[in-house]
């Protein structure tokens, strides 16, 4: 292992920072950002109310929910119980299994959402603790990384995502990267390190378990990665032609099961996607959508109204936008600025600088979807029609979670050009230069951290009304049956997750949209018997939400005199049987 060389404050390293392994220092870390979340998200009420809105958020709290069932209940993972009698249900979302183990302590729609908010606490602490990994790894103070980590783990644009949990889930790629960074011995600024096998095994299947959460939000890394990949087979090949000789045959093992695990693990939760795609055509995204989600070049600049620091200020440049959540991208001025700095004299090489500025510019016009140049023919749709996978995904602004992080890591060379300059005023006075960088960097910290602080209020969830689905004879109906109230009869479904024709996602089967239309005809006859023929068992009527609904005209008392069905008033709600023979 390498002596300790000096801080990032330029000092000696002291003999206890010596004893402070990566392992031990991203624990540390990993602590820290679990305290960044604590003040970001200020949670409260956990098993009633969801950041933001209580649409998205339902849903998510009840796949977090299905994995660790299925497992323990052996059920098919892929068939959950919603959009019954549909098969292959889970792949109308995204899967989130990588947060499998948390499913395994709680029951019931309370833990689930719980559940929700612990692992949304979790994705902040992840997403602080991977970007500081990966800035040490790369050879930059601990200053740098504490700025570098908050701005990429809290900043206006992730403040807008607090209902989008898989998209938040970016943690995983920067530490990734920063584990096959240290296996391969990686480190820009202080030269290379040993080779360390086991990190790079570890890197990959990191990886894999961050494409678990969110495919689409996990192609991204996918490719990132092809693309270190190839730059790395072609400095190899380059070295060894000119007789460099080639890398060691535990590092190449390593590689290869790593990108077996990697390329598997990609293959394996690709099939039920493709299968939900060859099923239901109305699933495919089109063009016209991506258009709908794709951000104009102010969003760039503009953050979303819930912004604490920049809501009311870029409030000019939100109008015409739809989805704020999707097409205000604004990172933040100091990590900015910071960034600007960082190209202009940052420690690494002028090359390396450059490059990482090109991605981010690269990736911020490809992030403008339609929007782009020459009307994103040179940005995103070269994706969209030609690389795989990129037909899955309908929301070009997402490409900023990588953009960003690059983003973070040039604001990390900006803090190392303003400790440079630090150092030079407080001349041999080490100690002063020691405070004025420890206080450098926790200021700039504290205002990249009000920068990222949102306003959204904690939306209550609608109540689990007085009956138990799992005692009814399955499927059950639960009406209305629409797209919002659809997210809460999921997650009333996690009590023992019975079958339910409910269910709500990226699109609308059609299976599903023929029964939500079959059981606003009712009492008709063949209506009813159109439900039966799809296998509904009962109806749940919630009376005071039909209203304003294509639902709004149905009454429990005409149901009742239909053949071999039986009405049974529950309080709020009513019940109706349709198994029963006529």
């Amino acid at each position: 292992m390498h002596a300790p060389g000096p801080t990032s404050e330029g000092a000696p390293a002291a003999p206890a920072a010596r004893r402070v392994g990566p392992v031990l220092e991203g624990a540390l870390v990993f602590g820290l950002g679990c305290l960044l979340a604590l003040v970001v998200r200020r949670p409260q009420e956990l098993s009633s109310t969801v950041p933001g809105d209580a649409g998205d958020p339902v849903l998510l709290a009840w796949i977090l929910s299905w994995p660790a069932h299925a497992l323990t209940s052996g059920k098919d993972l892929w068939d959950a119980n919603p959009f019954a009698p549909l098969p292959n249900a889970l792949a109308f979302s995204d899967p989130l299994l990588g947060y499998l183990p948390f499913g395994l302590v709680g029951e019931g729609p309370g833990a689930a959402l719980v559940r929700y908010n612990v692992v949304l606490l979790f994705t902040y602490a992840l997403a602080f603790a991977g970007t500081w990994v990966l800035v040490r790894q790369l050879g930059l103070g601990r200053a740098a990384a504490l700025v570098a980590a908050t701005a990429f783990a809290v900043n206006p644009w992730r403040a807008a995502m607090a209902s989008h949990l898989q998209v938040l889930s970016s943690g995983g790629a920067p530490l990734a990267l920063a584990m096959l960074a240290r296996g391969h011995g990686v480190r820009l600024r202080v030269g290379g390190g040993p080779v360390r096998p086991g990190w790079v095994l570890a890197g990959w299947a990191t990886a894999a378990w961050h494409f678990s959460i969110s495919p689409p939000i996990g192609l991204q890394l996918a490719y990132l990665l092809a693309v270190c990949t190839a730059v790395a087979i072609g400095r190899t090949l380059l070295r060894a032609q000119r007789g460099a000789g080639w890398p060691g045959r535990r590092l190449l093992v390593a590689d290869g099961l790593g990108l077996v695990l990697f390329l598997g693990a990609g293959a394996l939760l690709a099939q039920p996607f493709l299968q939900a795609v060859e099923d239901h055509p109305e699933a495919r995204r089109s063009v016209a959508e991506v258009a709908l989600f794709s951000p104009s070049v102010k969003g760039l600049v503009t953050a979303p109204p819930s912004s604490w620091a920049w809501g009311r200020h870029t409030e000019g440049l939100r109008e015409g936008v739809v989805a704020f959540n999707e097409e205000a991208l604004f990172p933040g001025l100091v990590v900015t600025v910071l960034a600007a700095a960082g190209l202009a004299a940052g420690p690494w090489s002028g090359r390396r600088r450059v490059l990482v500025a090109g991605a981010v510019v690269v990736i911020a016009v490809c992030a403008l979807g339609t929007e782009g140049p020459l009307g994103g023919r040179l940005g995103y749709l070269l994706l969209y029609e030609h690389a795989p996978g990129w037909q899955g995904v309908r929301t070009p602004g997402r490409l900023v979670n990588t953009g960003w992080l690059g983003l973070a890591l040039l604001a990390a060379h900006g803090v190392e050009v303003l400790l440079r300059r630090v150092r030079r005023l407080a001349g041999t006075d080490a100690a002063r230069a020691r405070s004025a960088a420890v206080l450098l960097a926790f200021g700039l910290s504290a205002v990249v951290l009000l920068e990222g602080l949102d306003t959204q209020p904690l939306a209550p969830v609608r109540a689990v009304p007085p009956v138990v689905l799992a005692d009814l004879p399955a499927p059950v109906m639960v009406l209305p049956s629409e797209a919002h109230l659809d997210y809460a009869v999921m997650l009333w479904s996690t009590d023992r997750f019975p079958r339910v024709v409910n269910g709500s996602s990226g699109f609308t089967p059609r299976l599903q949209e023929e029964l939500r239309a079959a059981a606003a005809r009712l009492p008709d006859l063949d209506a009813l018997d159109r439900l039966r023929a799809a296998g509904v068992a009962s109806l749940v009527l919630l009376p005071d939400a039909l209203p304003g609904t294509r639902y709004e005209r149905l009454d429990a008392r005409t149901l009742a005199g239909l053949p071999g069905v039986a009405v049974e008033p529950r309080g709020v709600v009513v019940v109706v049987r349709l198994d029963l023979a006529p």
